[in-house]
């Protein structure tokens, strides 16, 4: 065991000492900053292009629908042809010219509507016109066929289904974007942290074997000993890098904002003041009453236990494939055979989690999959929010943890014995035969 200390401290200082574990550990946190204010701001951009869009209402019937906006404008046209308006636009350099025909029939004007432009138009756009046009021609209609849109409006009734179990626990679709949120946000921490400090475990192994350091190691050390190390010291090293991350980004984020006048105070502020406003609907009020009582319905205690204990289990399950894999092989290309078939089981974790514990977090897939320990680090996190007892969330634990021992066990063994094996791409076969040694 003094041996395991000994080499997770070595893992841990190594990968905190790098240069570009230092170089990304800083870089990185301001990278995805600039990343997403560049975004903002070109969305802000092109959100704040403004537009001009000519109507030809031949018809008469829709012309008072079209109020400008912040970032669209429109020119009714009146008294020319199609050929003249098309020429006018193209002319005037406007975004383009929605055209509707004049008949005595509404489908026939809602079957011919077009609208002409030099490029594709804008889908937003375009969704937003037929939105228009079609409320305003479907009210016409009706008011051809004689019916009274006033009494229309007033008997329509807005329908919000409660929610209540038999036990009388209430809750509402907000509980449920919440639970299915935490779920993903998990399920993607998860995934992401295997995929890059899997990788990280596998090609520390991999230089050290090339390097012949690996053998000068093994004089004194268990294999065992040794990929335990890597995989605790490594994660380690992540979590040092995530907390780096969160403090870096905070700063970063304060820094900013005094860069370019954002007045961080303002925005609360102004935010309450939007609060205060939407308070003052009764329906916000029920909304945001719903909001709040879905957070507390969340069995918080119970999501952060198992999100521990889940992730972690997870993670070495997976890492303890990585560092198999690393020792078998004496490059990266050749680690791409075997990558996949691991990754596999994760991957098809994700998918269950979207397409089934979303519709039916409690049904035989979700419920099946969330006790397979190579899926139910993804699958069952995505279940508890949702309600599973306690006595599956320990069974899938267990299932768990003792298949991480089994694991680290079978990598044990071939990493035992790829860490001395050099010059030859290994197969299948010959993983099933360093089993045996």
């Amino acid at each position: 065991m003094n041996h395991l200390s000994l080499i997770i401290k070595r893992e841990y200082l190594t990968k905190v000492r790098n240069k570009s574990f230092i170089v990304m550990t800083i870089l990185s946190p301001l990278i995805m900053i600039a990343l997403i204010a560049v975004v903002a701001y070109l969305s802000q951009i092109n959100n704040n292009k403004h537009r001009t869009i000519a109507v030809l209402d031949e018809s008469g019937l829709v012309s008072d629908v079209f109020t400008k906006t912040n970032n669209i404008s429109y020119e009714i046209l009146s008294g020319i042809s199609l050929d003249d308006a098309i020429d006018q636009v193209k002319a005037k350099e406007e975004y383009g010219l929605l055209y509707i025909p004049n008949n005595s029939e509404i489908e026939f004007i809602s079957d011919h509507i077009k609208f002409y432009s030099e490029d594709s138009p804008s889908l937003s756009i375009i969704s937003d016109l037929e939105s228009k046009l079609e409320n305003k021609l479907t009210d016409v209609k009706l008011q051809l066929d004689g019916v009274d849109l006033e009494k229309i409006r007033m008997s329509r009734t807005n329908i919000s289904i409660s929610q209540e179990s038999f036990t009388g626990e209430t809750s509402s679709k907000i509980d449920n974007i919440l639970k299915l949120s935490f779920g993903g946000i998990s399920g993607y921490l998860l995934f992401m942290f295997i995929i890059i400090y899997g990788n990280m475990i596998m090609r520390s192994v991999i230089e050290e074997k090339t390097s012949r350091i690996i053998e000068i190691i093994i004089s004194s050390v268990k294999p065992i000993q040794l990929m335990m190390g890597k995989i605790i010291g490594t994660s380690l090293a992540g979590i040092t890098q995530f907390a780096i991350w969160v403090v870096l980004g905070g700063l970063a984020t304060l820094i900013l904002s005094s860069m370019f006048g954002i007045n961080l105070t303002e925005l609360q502020s102004s935010q309450h003041e939007v609060m205060q406003q939407a308070m003052q609907n009764s329906g916000n009020v029920n909304e945001m009453q719903l909001a709040i009582a879905a957070f507390y319905n969340l069995p918080i205690t119970n999501l952060i236990v198992a999100f521990m204990c889940f992730f972690i289990g997870g993670y070495l399950l997976y890492s303890s494939f990585y560092a198999a894999i690393g020792a078998a092989v004496d490059n990266e290309t050749d680690t791409q055979q075997f990558i996949m078939p691991i990754l596999m089981p994760l991957i098809l974790a994700v998918y269950v989690g979207v397409f089934t514990v979303i519709e039916d977090p409690h049904g035989t897939v979700s419920t099946i999959f969330s006790f397979i320990p190579l899926t139910s680090p993804v699958v069952m996190l995505m279940r508890i929010p949702f309600g599973v007892p306690i006595w599956q969330q320990l069974v899938s634990l267990m299932l768990l943890v003792g298949t991480f021992m089994f694991t680290v066990w079978f990598a044990a063994k071939i990493y035992r014995v790829g860490i001395l094996m050099y010059g030859k791409k290994p197969s299948y076969k010959d993983l099933y035969k360093w089993l045996k040694y």
